[in-house]
């Protein structure tokens, strides 16, 4: 008993926690390198991420001015105020990589990044990318 109480103690504490966001540095910018907007490229995609002003740190670790990346893929931004979801069009990157290959269908596809803080939450104010087009072929 004493420990589930634990347990949900330490829930309700990750969620408050998370309700919280961690400021941004002023100035950040998060950007890519690679591909560019508007470019045609072939599958598997290689894909860069830039950022300045900020650190990467990956996910639990809670530095300030840090971050992680996340990729959304075909997908507007999520909800600024809640963690990032994890699925196919939100693609986490809580190690620190700064680098990705992706394997894509032929066609257009919208990319962009979103930093997220060290339990997948957005900063405040959030620090995003210019969203990208690229064409598959």
């Amino acid at each position: 008993m004493l420990r589930l109480s634990i347990f949900f103690i330490s829930l309700l504490s990750l969620s408050v926690y998370a309700q919280t966001p961690s400021p941004s540095a002023q100035g950040a910018e998060l950007y890519f390198i690679a591909p560019v907007d508007g470019e045609t490229v072939t599958s598997p995609v290689t894909v860069k991420f830039g950022l300045k002003n900020m650190g990467i740190a990956p996910a639990g670790v809670n530095v300030e001015n840090t971050g992680h990346h996340h990729l959304l893929i075909d997908s507007g931004l999520p909800a600024l105020d809640q963690p990032i979801p994890a699925d196919d069009k939100h693609v986490h990157f809580g190690k620190g990589q700064t680098e990705t290959s992706l394997n894509l269908a032929p066609g257009t596809h919208t990319l962009q990044l979103l930093l997220g803080d060290h339990v997948h939450t957005p900063h405040s104010p959030p620090v995003v990318s210019k969203q990208i087009t690229i064409t598959v072929k």
